[in-house]
């Protein structure tokens, strides 16, 4: 437009001059804090050390169970848990607010138009005053402004809110690790259940035998009407027990349910005829690696940046600010000779605004911004000690269950063996049913305790993938300009 091209031409001169002066930014550029980590895992004896070369864990780290059921289960946690979609919906909103913040490098530019009929007096020079008619003035206006970021206020804004923007994206992962994690856990103590359910149903047709076997020697009168009893009282309580795993089963299932997003009333899991998932083998890195590959501790990182970089924000308000601003237009009585240059009008003028005095409200926004800064320090270093207290807890876990499963499978086989020779001494009638019963029991428990160990085992196994982070890597997280990118998904 003819009427704004001598004002825009004078705010773009003075633009460069304003680049060069907004070169600098007030606040200290991010360094990563620095945190001990020590040489190697106390608990990883004589576990293998995995090299760069070596397999890591996958991104869908459950298939390494071999089981289809899990791995059906684990797909539909991204698509339909409602966490995880909470979790990507606040990382989208985060990554809004840095485009938000980046429309301030760029000037604002506004149109007018109005059309006002007034009427009033008018005064002479004689000081009388008369009485005027009503007129009309039309205006077309067009305004432009631009804050120039000398200070670096916006450019710590967009730093600020780009670091806070990838902290959401590792927590977004986080969410994702923490429920897969969760369900596995799920899912295999639903399969316990199942295994505990028929072990207890071998045990019931097992004394139902036994039963049958008292009940012939009674009717020979070869044992007392108590063995029978006796035997019945064994079979009803372990009955009523296999029955009471049901309980904590649909518990379990309702459980996954809720994890893949589905109702728990339409839900539903098969039992399976053995339940002797193998447990894979983990190659453990140096414990610097952990730093780059749990999402927890890149989430942390992440706020720490963004904390420094609010300080360089409320810094900047210790300077004054620069506007340039350029207004154009028309202004007229008379539709007919609007648009015409005897009717053009314009403005053209920086201003320059400064706080003299404001009782001390921005040291205090400063000194808040350091201590959130030393707070989010604070919370990245506990972080990173929580996922090296982890790590070292589930090898151990894992360590020392293995050792007490092949302890316990071995006692499984004795009191299988000592279960056999205890009824050939009944039937022969060399001892007592009360004697039958406490090795039958013995051996039951020591079943129960071998399939609920390898329960443990399983647990912990996906509690040491969850505590590496589970395949992620903090490479993975989003770079600046992906942030800023207004159609970028995660």
């Amino acid at each position: 437009m003819e009427f704004s091209l001598k004002s825009f031409r004078c705010l773009a001169q003075a633009a460069p001059l304003a680049l060069l002066l907004s070169a600098c930014a007030v606040g200290s550029d991010y360094v990563k804090s620095n945190v001990e980590t020590p040489p190697a895992f106390k608990e990883q004896v004589g576990w293998k050390i995995a090299q760069p070369a070596d397999l890591q864990i996958p991104e869908k780290w459950w298939e390494m169970y071999n089981d289809p059921v899990l791995n059906k289960l684990e797909e539909q946690v991204t698509i339909s848990n409602q966490t995880v979609i909470q979790a990507e919906a606040q990382y989208r909103q985060a990554r809004a607010l840095v485009q938000a913040a980046s429309a301030a490098y760029y000037p604002t530019v506004a149109a007018n138009v109005s059309s006002t009929r007034t009427s009033g007096t008018s005064t002479t020079k004689d000081t009388s005053s008369a009485v005027t008619g009503p007129s009309t003035t039309d205006l077309l206006t067009a305004n432009v402004s631009w804050e120039p970021d000398i200070w670096g206020r916006v450019r710590r804004t967009i730093e600020a809110n780009t670091s806070s923007a990838q902290a959401s994206a590792a927590e977004l992962q986080a969410m994702r690790l923490s429920t897969q994690a969760q369900l596995a856990q799920d899912y295999f103590q639903l399969r316990d259940q199942d295994a505990d359910r028929q072990l207890y149903d071998k045990t019931v047709i097992d004394y139902k035998k036994s039963l049958e076997l008292t009940q012939h020697q009674f009717d020979f009168g070869m044992v007392l009407r108590a063995n029978v009893v006796l035997a019945e009282t064994l079979l009803k309580q372990t009955e009523a027990q296999a029955i009471d795993f049901d309980v904590a089963r649909a518990q379990m299932e309702h459980a996954i349910a809720l994890l893949v997003g589905k109702p728990a009333s339409t839900f539903s899991i098969a039992q399976v005829d053995k339940f002797d998932t193998q447990i894979p083998v983990l190659p453990l890195g140096l414990p610097s690696a952990l730093l780059e590959r749990r999402p927890d501790i890149a989430n942390a990182e992440r706020l720490v940046a963004a904390a420094n970089a609010q300080i360089g924000v409320s810094k900047s308000a210790y300077f004054p600010d620069l506007t340039l601003a350029a207004t154009g237009g028309y202004q007229s009585s008379g539709l007919a000779n609007w648009i015409s240059l005897p009717n053009r009008i314009w403005s053209l003028g920086p201003s320059l605004a400064e706080t003299l005095f404001d009782g001390g409200a921005r040291k205090a926004v400063t000194d808040q911004a350091i201590a959130a800064y030393d707070a989010s320090v604070a919370n990245y270093r506990q972080t990173v000690l929580a996922g090296f207290r982890e790590v070292e807890d589930n090898i151990a876990a894992l360590r020392i269950l293995e050792q007490e499963a092949k302890k316990q499978e071995e006692a499984v086989k004795l009191s299988r063996r000592s279960v056999e020779l205890m009824i050939k001494q009944y039937e022969a009638g060399l001892i007592t049913y009360l004697d039958v019963i406490t090795v039958e029991t013995t051996a039951l428990s020591n079943e129960r305790v071998y399939v609920d160990l390898l329960n443990k085992r399983l647990s912990a196994n996906v509690l040491l993938i969850k505590a590496l982070g589970g395949g992620w890597s903090a490479s993975q997280l989003p770079t600046a300009n992906a942030v800023e990118k207004p159609n970028n998904k995660s």
